[in-house]
């Protein structure tokens, strides 16, 4: 099995490829950069076959997985800052990756017959009620701007294909890049103390948790939509920072606010972000472990 990986030098891309690795299967990794640009660690994604690829670029993409001729196409790469998003001069930037890009790849991966998996999030819902968002749910209503554009890419791959993964993942943290850890640490370690938003729900995601589920289910054909976070419940933002400090050793005092309270985000955020994920155990695959457990790990690697 060949596998194209979209988005190495990101957070997820990065595990994935180590993954793929891990197991013997082929990966071949690919990002905008000429040659590999994330963590510079001693992995397998810095020493796999990499193309650099423009998914911007459609006749590129065609040609490439025409010549690589993969058996599944697992698409990591997305404009994710969602502030900047919103941002006039940033949104023809945000839909040219988001939904072009991933339009491009829906089509090579047809012409080729390869089966492809879309990373997609919880914001492509409206963040209201506090009933969890089932997978199959096509209640859409994207607040912002990220938002749209992801459910755009999930409509193009679901529109152009009839085998694919759509998973919708939360609050992703891992190894490459920066991440709402990394920057509640680097806050905790510099002052008395910090406010965080305690109205907006949803449960954390270590991508070497979920690299591995999707190589999972990359290797089957149980096609669909699904949710995919790591377990141990629902919390708010300010319950996981109360949390990375008590694992950390950190005294910071932790205040919770408010959405409104604590302003400044230029995009809305959904405060409900409680995505149902029990269709992965009726499908046979194994649930990521409790979100607890995965910061633990997580820290004794970054630290």
């Amino acid at each position: 099995m060949k596998v194209f990986v979209t988005g190495v030098a990101g957070q997820l891309g990065h595990d994935v490829v180590n993954e793929l690795h891990n197991r013997g299967i082929e990966a071949v990794g690919s990002d905008i950069h000429p040659t590999y640009s994330g963590i510079a660690d001693d992995s397998a994604v810095t020493k796999a076959p990499y193309v650099q690829l423009d998914i911007t670029n459609g006749t590129a993409v065609s040609q490439i997985i025409e010549k690589l001729q993969p058996d599944a196409i697992i698409h990591c790469a997305a404009w994710t800052a969602v502030d900047a998003a919103e941002e006039e001069e940033n949104i023809p930037k945000v839909m040219a990756i988001n939904v072009d890009g991933t339009k491009h790849l829906a089509n090579a991966a047809k012409s080729v017959g390869a089966k492809m998996m879309y990373i997609s999030t919880d914001y492509v819902f409206d963040g209201q009620g506090t009933e969890p968002w089932q997978p199959d749910c096509m209640d859409y209503a994207p607040l912002n701007v990220y938002g749209k554009s992801k459910l755009e890419g999930e409509l193009a791959v679901s529109e152009t294909l009839e085998k694919y993964f759509i998973v919708r993942i939360a609050w992703v943290f891992g190894l490459n890049g920066k991440n709402f850890i990394k920057t509640m640490l680097s806050v905790g370690q510099k002052y008395p103390e910090v406010r965080v938003v305690s109205d907006q729900i949803g449960t954390p995601t270590y991508t070497l948790d979920l690299a591995r589920l999707l190589v999972d289910m990359v290797e089957t054909e149980k096609y669909g939509y699904y949710h995919a976070t790591n377990e141990g419940g629902y919390i708010s933002w300010y319950d996981f920072t109360k949390e990375i400090f008590r694992q950390a050793g950190l005294s910071t005092k932790v205040t919770p606010v408010t959405t409104e309270e604590y302003g400044v985000s230029k995009a809305k955020r959904p405060f409900n972000s409680r995505l149902d994920k029990s269709k992965l155990a009726e499908n046979g695959f194994m649930p990521l472990p409790d979100w607890k457990d995965a910061l633990s790990r997580y820290l004794k690697e970054i630290q």
